[in-house]
């Protein structure tokens, strides 16, 4: 019975596998006094001041559903953030919606701009959900491997050489998940001039750029002359704010696109939790004092983490954002599946 059954599930579900870094997480569970260095998650408590203000809005009876589109206190909150953080400016009545989590925000974008069998450029080593999102939306996930050799830079030159008369969509992270690498201006702009020369839109997942290290900067590409009309830039308050929790998100766009992200939004999700809208308020009016607290903890950590890892003999890049480490094992000639097996077992 159990085969019939699986015979039911859609071939293009069916054929996306279980993520590998979520099978070693639940390994991990159950394997008593490991420390899990695997899941980009924050080991801080969201500041006390942000659960306050989600405790007090259940006190209060804020149970309800919002709008579509989420709160327009928030809205108005994001769009002074993402004006001040980036130089964009976004009506919150118009061109942001509130999601859950980023995740959602990129399903919601997918699913509103592709087609079947249009493209996705998007880089690796990357977040493990861009390929399978892109899949699940019945496009083509188009891959540009970024290198250690080059510090894992995205370059506009190799974007270039993906584009095809089926491309429509630039997926941009930056700093990346997992390598931490960061985004050269001059670069940015050459994929600027590309998506704008193409005609295509660009996705800008922003959720590390707050973790910077070294006096770095981050500008958005939503931010270049030309930029704003064709971007949807997304951002969240799961890591800088610790609120992994709490399933928040966000993405700004032209009206038509934040329409049609809602559109699906709202038969999907409806709304996301009053709750976690009510704290990430606080978080983004009231939050840069911890934040701050938490980016020089990283930053200390990652000096640690890189310095001992490169003193075992793996050879480990320097991240410039996030809170990521990314060893190179390629001098133990095992699979990355292989050395964390055996990382987790002996």
């Amino acid at each position: 019975m159990s085969s019939d059954i699986q015979s039911k599930i859609a071939d293009r579900i069916q054929a996306i596998p279980r993520s590998g870094i979520r099978e070693f997480f639940e390994l991990v569970l159950n394997a008593g006094d490991v420390i899990s260095l695997g899941v980009g998650e924050p080991d801080f408590a969201t500041p006390w001041h942000i659960r306050e203000a989600a405790i007090y809005s259940l006190e209060k009876g804020q149970t309800s559903y919002t709008s579509n589109l989420g709160l327009l206190e928030l809205r108005k909150s994001i769009s002074k953030y993402v004006a001040q953080k980036f130089s964009v400016v976004y009506d919150p009545a118009k061109e942001v919606i509130v999601t859950v989590g980023v995740s959602e925000a990129l399903d919601l974008a997918f699913r509103a701009l592709l087609n079947p069998g249009e493209e996705v450029i998007y880089h690796e080593p990357c977040y493990v959900s861009y390929s399978p999102t892109i899949y699940m939306a019945h496009g083509v996930p188009v891959v540009v491997e970024t290198q250690a050799e080059d510090d894992f830079a995205l370059r506009a030159s190799a974007v270039e050489k993906c584009i095809t008369p089926k491309t429509k969509v630039i997926m941009l992270n930056f700093p990346t998940n997992p390598t931490g690498a960061v985004m050269d201006p001059k670069e940015l702009q050459g994929i600027a001039d590309l998506a704008i020369k193409h005609d295509l839109i660009v996705i800008t997942d922003e959720i590390y750029s707050e973790l910077l290290y070294d006096n770095r900067t981050h500008p958005s590409i939503a931010a270049l002359p030309g930029m704003k009309e064709r971007t949807i830039l997304m951002h969240g308050f799961s890591k800088a704010f610790a609120m992994t929790g709490f399933r928040l998100g966000y993405a700004c766009a032209p009206p038509a696109l934040t329409e049609a992200m809602m559109k699906i939004h709202q038969y999907s999700m409806l709304c996301a939790s009053i709750t976690a809208q009510v704290a990430a308020v606080e978080a983004l009016e009231h939050g840069a004092a911890p934040m701050e607290e938490m980016r020089k903890a990283y930053w200390r950590r990652r000096n640690l983490v890189v310095s001992k890892l490169n003193g075992a003999g793996l050879k480990t890049f320097q991240p410039g954002g996030a809170f990521y480490a990314f060893p190179d094992i390629r001098s133990t000639g095992m699979t990355s599946r292989e050395f964390a097996t055996r990382l987790l077992e002996e």
